[in-house]
């Protein structure tokens, strides 16, 4: 089965064909550093960085680009309130951000270049932009004009008079079109700025991210990605001011991100309901977002709640559960169930690819290799050998390893959570040897509410996650 990824651009899956054969040109748009990056902006992290994966695991070398946007009106204001140079704020930010991707096993990006040190080409691009009569010079702003675009609104599927009538921008007299949007924004007091053929100024977000695109990708590119809330109007400039320029499709793929929802409710700065990436470390693994991640759908709304998070707690340590060693002195199992575990390797691989496959869907791959963890832990409990055990669990490897899951154990091969069921069991083993059934029993329910499975036989009592 070939790959198919879903173009926002054309509301289809289709079958993924890069502009050339064995490499893929991928853009995703970084944040604007301006606070702590929230867990908001992990989740697009992550989606990207698993795609990313898949796109070198199938075999393609990925030239991966997320930039930095380190200009915005949201970086001077926060400057501002903090008393502090905007510059100075943006890199703090940066280096948190980068620290948290890290935490979160995401790959470094092949480069990660910022608004401030593109400057050459962003002037360039504009000044293009007006010999073409796709914009125009207003008092020292330079604004793109939409209707010098017919197929303005073909991301969103908006139509440009349907925006004009309805259309929730503020006012400007100067501008030809209310919906036309700024690529030069002329310099205020106090803000930063650089020279330019029309004055000094700074550029608009939109043409920051199509100048690097061009840059270091050149006119196309296989992959553009970000979160929902950039289809419009971003991702549609960005369309728009890109092929008046080059008069080719921008991007052959439109890539985009469900939102994170906090409790039903979008997770917004101003609701106050934002958790951020370094909360969410502090007590939990990245492995943990990771799955949040995975569980779902990359182009759904993902719920974050306590119950979810548990859940997905609850996940972690089953797959946690795959790596435990053999049981000591293991007596090893019959060659049929040894080979029985190869085959259900196997299929574990051929389900995990053909999920895959099928628009990155996450959720059918984790089932495929949870399917994989039973499978493993029942052959453990059975009595495999490590040499039985070790083909599953280097195909669980690597497929968890695909899907950049760390799964790293405590010293010893342990989880957290080992040396106290180990002390649950042995007590259980007592109240048994005292034929106290009760509280034995009371301990075995109660373990297994907890996601934990006690496995009694004549040599004693084994367990696993469920």
């Amino acid at each position: 089965m070939a790959l198919k990824i879903y173009n926002t651009l054309t509301r289809t899956k289709e079958v993924f064909q890069p502009l050339e054969p064995g490499k893929v040109r991928m853009y995703v748009c970084g944040p604007t550093v301006y606070d702590r990056a929230h867990i908001g902006h992990a989740m697009s992290a992550i989606v990207f960085d698993i795609i990313r994966r898949y796109l070198e695991y199938s075999g393609y070398e990925v030239r991966f680009v997320m930039n930095y946007t380190d200009v915005d009106d949201k970086i001077i204001e926060r400057a501002k309130q903090l008393g502090i140079d905007p510059f100075a704020l943006a890199q703090r930010y940066i280096e948190d951000y980068q620290r948290n991707l890290e935490a979160l096993n995401v790959k470094p990006a092949t480069l990660n270049p910022r608004a401030t040190q593109e400057m050459d080409f962003i002037i360039n691009m504009i000044q293009k932009l007006i010999d073409a009569g796709a914009a125009y010079v207003v008092d020292g702003d330079v604004y793109y004009r939409v209707e010098s675009d017919p197929e303005y609104g073909k991301l969103s599927g908006r139509k440009l008079e349907t925006m004009n009538a309805g259309a929730r921008v503020q006012v400007d007299e100067r501008k030809e079109h209310p919906m036309d949007f700024a690529l030069w924004k002329a310099a205020k007091e106090g803000e930063p700025a650089w020279d330019s053929p029309w004055g000094k100024g700074r550029p608009g977000w939109h043409i920051e991210c199509s100048a690097m695109n061009m840059h270091y990708l050149g006119e196309q590119i296989d992959i553009h990605g970000g979160g929902t809330d950039l289809i419009f109007p971003h991702h549609e400039n960005e369309i728009a001011q890109t092929e008046a320029l080059t008069h080719k499709p921008f991007a052959r793929y439109w890539i985009h991100n469900g939102m994170l929802t906090f409790k039903s409710e979008e997770m917004h700065k101003s609701m106050g309901n934002m958790v951020s990436i370094d909360e969410f470390l502090q007590k939990h693994p990245g492995d943990v977002m990771r799955l949040l991640v995975l569980n779902g759908s990359y182009r759904s709304p993902l719920t974050y709640s306590d119950e979810v998070l548990e859940q997905t707690e609850q996940a972690y340590r089953r797959l946690l559960s795959a790596k435990k060693p053999a049981l000591p002195n293991a007596p090893g199992v019959s060659p049929e169930k040894a080979q029985a575990l190869i085959e259900a390797a196997q299929k574990a691989h051929n389900q995990f690819v053909e999920s895959m496959d099928d628009d990155f869907n996450t959720a059918a791959a984790m089932a495929a290799i949870f399917e994989l963890v039973k499978q493993i832990n029942q052959a453990r409990t059975e009595g495999a050998t490590q040499a039985q055990l070790e083909p599953a669990q280097a195909m669980f490897n690597e497929l968890t390893g695909v899907l950049g899951l760390q799964l790293q154990e405590q010293a010893g091969g342990q989880t957290s959570a080992d040396p106290f069921i180990d002390l649950l069991v042995e007590v259980r083993n007592e109240l048994r040897a005292q034929k106290n059934w009760a509280l034995s029993d009371k301990i075995r329910d109660e373990l297994k509410a907890l996601g934990v499975i006690l496995e009694d036989s004549k040599d004693g009592t084994t367990w696993s996650w469920e």
